[in-house]
C-alpha cells in the first residue's frame, strides 16, 4: 500500500480495472443468483426477453465476470511484495549456506545427527520461511484467485508440513538447502510479472525465459539429483531405517510431482513465447477477451428497435429464469 502502489503509479501501471458491463437489472440478477456462465437455452430466453442478440448477452456476461477480477495495479503490488520477500530470503539463504559445510558436501547434513546444534541463523531462516508460507496459506483466500488454486493449496500444505516436520525432527540442514533452492526461481518469476504489468514486453520475455531455465534446472535437475539423492540414499546409508525418514521422503516426492506438473505448464508457455515471439500471459488469472470486447452497447435483434431495455420489464423481472438450480462459481 505505501511502497508498491506509489512505485506502480510511478511506472505508469494501469490503475483502472477491466471495462465495466452496462448496468442491467435482469442480467445482474441472473449473474448473482443463478450462474455466471449461462447455457445456450438460458441465453436464448434472455435474448427474447431483453430483445438483445445472444452475442451481446454473452459479451455482457464476459465483461461482468472480468469486472470482478483484479486490476493490473493490484496484481503488480502483489508481485512486488512477493519479489521483495523472495529476493531478501534468497540472499539471506545464500549468505548463510556458503559458510556451512553441508552446502558443499550433502553428507554433512547427517554428520552427528540427531545431535546437531540449532544455530541462531538457521532458526531465524526457518521461522521467517515458515511465517511467509503460513501467510500465503491464509491470504490465498483473499488474494488474486488463480485457476490452479487447488494445486497451490496443496503446495502450501506440503511446504508448511515439510518445514514444520523437518524442524521438529532436526532435519534442518537439508531443509535449508531445499528452501534456498526453491526461492531462486521465484525471484525471477515475480520480476517477470512486474515487467509484464509495466508493459516492458522484451524485458518480461527475457525474464520469463530465464525463470523457465532456472525452474527446470533447479526443480527437475538439482532437486532430485542433490536433495532427493541425499534424503533417499545418503541418509539411509548414514543412519539406517527410521519412521521419520519415510514421512520426510514422501513429502519431498509429492513436492517433486508438483514440480513436474508446473514444469509442463512452463515449457508450454515458453514454447509459445519462442514460436509467437512473445511470452503468453499468466493464464491463471487472465481477463477474458474477444475481438468484439470494445463493443459496449448491445445490438437489438429487431432492426427497427433503437431503444434497449434497462432490465426492468418482464414478469417478475426475470421471465422465469431465476427458478433453475445454481451453478458452481468461477474461481
Amino acid at each position: 500500500r505505501f511502497i508498491a502502489k506509489p512505485c506502480a503509479l510511478g511506472l505508469k501501471v494501469q490503475a483502472n480495472g477491466p471495462q465495466k458491463a452496462q448496468p442491467n437489472a435482469i442480467l445482474e440478477k441472473v449473474f448473482t443468483a443463478i450462474t455466471k456462465h449461462p447455457d445456450e437455452k438460458r441465453l436464448e430466453g434472455l435474448s427474447k426477453q431483453l430483445d438483445w442478440d445472444v452475442r451481446s448477452i454473452q459479451r455482457w456476461f464476459r465483461q461482468r465476470r472480468n469486472q470482478e477480477k483484479p486490476s493490473t495495479l493490484t496484481k503488480f503490488c502483489e508481485s512486488m511484495w512477493r519479489f521483495t520477500f523472495y529476493l531478501y530470503i534468497f540472499t539471506y539463504g545464500v549468505r548463510f549456506l556458503k559458510k556451512t559445510p553441508w552446502l558443499w558436501n550433502s553428507r554433512q547434513c547427517w554428520n552427528g545427527y540427531p545431535y546437531q546444534p540449532l544455530m541462531p541463523d538457521l532458526h531465524y531462516y526457518y521461522i521467517v520461511e515458515l511465517s511467509f508460507y503460513w501467510s500465503l496459506m491464509f491470504s490465498q483466500f483473499i488474494d488474486i484467485k488463480r485457476k490452479d488454486f487447488g494445486i497451490m493449496f496443496t503446495h502450501h500444505i506440503v511446504t508448511i508440513t515439510l518445514i514444520t516436520f523437518s524442524y521438529v525432527t532436526n532435519l534442518t540442514r537439508v531443509g535449508t538447502l531445499t528452501l534456498c533452492l526453491h526461492d531462486a526461481a521465484d525471484v525471477v518469476l515475480e520480476a517477470a510479472k512486474m515487467a509484464y504489468y509495466c508493459k516492458c514486453q522484451k524485458l518480461s520475455d527475457l525474464l520469463f525465459l530465464t525463470f523457465a531455465f532456472v525452474f527446470i534446472v533447479s526443480r527437475l535437475g538439482i532437486y532430485p539429483l542433490w536433495i532427493l539423492n541425499t534424503t533417499l540414499f545418503e541418509l539411509y546409508e548414514a543412519l539406517g531405517n527410521f519412521p521419520a525418514l519415510w514421512v520426510f521422503n514422501m513429502l519431498l516426492v509429492i513436492l517433486q510431482i508438483l514440480h513436474c506438473f508446473w514444469s509442463y505448464l512452463i515449457i508450454k508457455a515458453a514454447y509459445k513465447a519462442i514460436s509467437k515471439g512473445k511470452v503468453a500471459k499468466d493464464d491463471r488469472s487472465d481477463i477474458e477477451s474477444s475481438s468484439d470486447e470494445e463493443e459496449t452497447v448491445p445490438r437489438s435483434k429487431s432492426p427497427h428497435s433503437t431503444i434497449t431495455t434497462n432490465g426492468t420489464g418482464g414478469a417478475n423481472g426475470t421471465n422465469g429464469y431465476l427458478t433453475g438450480g445454481t451453478c458452481s462459481e468461477e474461481h
